[in-house]
């Protein structure tokens, strides 16, 4: 197992530098260069792992050319949901700088981001329909997802199940995106049905593992986001949101801060393990590739854990 965490760790960087040449190559608008650069390129790593774990690494160069552009048009849509997720949360850092929206105001910083969005189409529609339509869909799908989130923070707390409500923001806004890149890299090796079908599945534990790996550091980074705090606070108090005063919360959060770590990395070992099996009990090929992606899900959760020095 260390020779694979040591050659996922080299493929990870690898495909990094070439989606940034690609990147490069492509795409020569300054602004929107700007707004991919500092990026960690996840998405499309993780699209070009299951794409490898598909072919066995038997693929020709014009062919793993041709899934690394498809890689390049997550990572805009991606990049482009960022932008937006910045003003609608006031965000003012983003990789490291100030926000676009900071930086060039609001309007700018929303058509740069359907720009990006607009540009990523066009590269999904070289790759065929079924591309297309998978582009179009998971934006649909992470736009239902913010739209929820936002909708949250607007009201008061209700009866409703708010954990419930927190999970399925996750699965929309996260997930999905992950889901997506790893039934591109199953479409962009010609795989069948269902290979495409496993790797989205997979993807989409992956995604749900990041996202509750990101809100733990998130949370012990001392951010207190209302649809992450107020779900949270109830599943792990047992009591409907309504009944606890508001500032009594960081209170809460404080007492019950070794128990919330213990619920968030048992949640995180749980999507990591749903995920490890279904490639491990998969139809793939056998090969270094299909090791990568068993190892990847707990790789990409302990890099993001360590900044807080914890691991799964």
């Amino acid at each position: 197992m260390a020779q694979v965490k040591y050659d996922i760790g080299l493929f990870f960087e690898e495909c990094k530098g070439d989606v940034e040449k690609v990147i490069n190559e492509m795409i020569k608008d300054k602004i929107i260069l700007s707004q991919l650069s500092g990026g960690k390129r996840l998405r499309p790593i993780i699209l070009l792992l299951a794409f490898k774990a598909c072919t066995g690494g038997r693929e020709s160069l014009e062919e793993y050319r041709n899934a690394v552009e498809g890689a390049v048009s997550i990572e805009l849509a991606h990049t482009a949901s960022l932008i937006h997720d910045d003003i609608i949360d006031k965000d003012v850092i983003r990789r490291g700088k100030l926000a676009l929206h900071v930086q060039e105001g609001v309007s700018t910083a929303l058509l740069v981001g359907h720009k990006m969005l607009a540009l990523g189409f066009k590269i999904a529609l070289k790759h065929g329909s079924e591309f297309a339509k998978l582009y179009v869909d998971t934006w649909n799908e992470a736009l239902a997802g913010e739209l929820m989130e936002v909708e949250f923070n607007k009201r008061k707390p209700s009866s409703e199940d708010l954990f419930s409500i927190y999970i399925t923001i996750i699965d929309k806004k996260t997930a999905s995106l992950f889901s997506s890149a790893c039934r591109a890299g199953a479409l962009q090796a010609n795989a069948n049905g269902e290979i495409a079908d496993l790797l989205a599945e997979y993807g989409r534990e992956v995604g749900r593992a990041y996202q509750f790996a990101d809100d733990l550091v998130d949370l012990k980074n001392g951010e207190m986001l209302r649809s992450v705090i107020l779900p949270l606070i109830e599943k792990i108090t047992g009591k409907k949101i309504g009944r606890i005063r508001k500032n009594s919360i960081e209170k809460k959060l404080k007492e019950k801060e070794e128990e919330i770590k213990e619920f968030y990395l048992a949640n995180i070992r749980e999507k990591v393990k749903k995920a490890e099996e279904l490639i491990e009990n998969s139809t793939l090929p056998k090969s270094i590739y299909r090791e990568m992606l068993t190892y990847a899900p707990k790789y990409i959760i302990n890099r993001m854990l360590e900044s807080v020095g914890m691991v799964i």
